[in-house]
């Protein structure tokens, strides 16, 4: 597949200049080259006109690389994370079961994760909180602007969609909320015994997974993606997972955290989450699903609600 072998080139590019192999213009190459491939994907994936997206994709990196401006260039860099974000959740196809799942999330994770290659690619010159905050405020904006397509609009949600909406947007707000009144007003004693908690994680497993991802990003994709199966309300489940491939795709524009930190903090909170999310699949199953094991099988064997394949157009 032509696509494919354009981001594995610009992957290539990205990480001989990641390890210092190559020439200078290496970095800026391959995130022009992903941003481009990323953008394609996106508007094949969505319905819209690829080239249209892939060429000003293509105008904007080229504008912002020849320039060497800073504003320009962290201007590329977000729009190339939330382009990466959105992307790695529309990339996801419907899962029968839990296994599955897992394959869907991991997917995500990766698709994401090479975005935040092309992300630094772009030697962006942010304030890593605002920087954080920009790129998953619009991610939201992005995905929920093209669910609400695929989920045939509001009087699509029935009741059940929209009591998933309301607490993942109830979980997606308290998690920010606490974070933020935690930087700023938090008590010197609690501070430090949350913080005690981080750094031992950091001393001893070598990361400490990112909160919005582990709580909230993981859970809803992957029960986002086993609910696709089923009902289309799915997508909304779907929608809260940039909270995870957003942070994914912005994880190593912070300098104070390493190449080895970074990935073993995404790992860790696709574990963890991946864990919640089983449960919250095995709960909502108990209420609305047969019981016992031949209920779950015959439950698995209805469960095909047709979606296109992953490199087709949902709309």
């Amino acid at each position: 597949m032509i696509w494919a072998v354009v981001v594995l080139s610009g992957l290539v590019a990205l990480v001989g200049c990641l390890l210092e192999v190559g020439p200078e213009w290496a970095c800026s190459a391959g995130a022009v080259v992903v941003a481009t491939a990323y953008s394609w994907a996106l508007a094949v994936r969505t319905g819209g006109r690829p080239i249209v997206a892939g060429g000003l994709a293509l105008a904007l990196g080229l504008t912002a690389v020849i320039s060497d401006d800073d504003a320009l260039r962290t201007g590329a860099a977000v729009l190339t994370c939330v382009v990466a974000a959105v992307f790695a959740v529309m990339a996801t196809v419907p899962a029968v079961r839990f296994a599955a799942a897992v394959r869907e999330v991991v997917v995500a994770v990766v698709l994401a994760g090479v975005g935040s290659l092309a992300v630094v690619g772009f030697e962006p010159v942010v304030q890593v909180v605002r920087f954080e905050y920009a790129t998953l405020g619009l991610s939201l904006l992005g995905v929920f602007a093209i669910v609400y397509r695929l989920g045939a609009g509001l009087h699509g949600l029935g009741r059940r969609g929209v009591v998933i909406v309301l607490i993942g947007t109830g979980v997606l707000a308290l998690t920010l909320a606490y974070a933020e009144l935690l930087r700023r007003y938090g008590t010197p004693g609690l501070v430090t015994n949350l913080l005690d908690v981080v750094r031992w994680s950091r001393d001893n497993l070598g990361a400490f997974p990112r909160p919005l991802e582990t709580v909230l990003g993981i859970p809803a994709l992957a029960w986002g993606v086993h609910m696709r199966a089923r009902r289309r309300q799915g997508w909304w489940v779907c929608a809260f997972g940039v909270a995870a491939t957003a942070p994914v795709a912005n994880a190593l524009v912070n300098p104070a955290v390493t190449l080895t930190e970074s990935v073993l903090s995404v790992t860790y909170g696709a574990v963890v989450g991946l864990v919640i999310g089983f449960v919250v699949i095995r709960l909502d199953l108990a209420f609305t699903g047969p019981r016992g094991r031949r209920g779950r099988r015959a439950e698995e064997a209805g469960a095909l609600r047709p979606e296109p394949r992953r490199t087709r157009a949902l709309l």
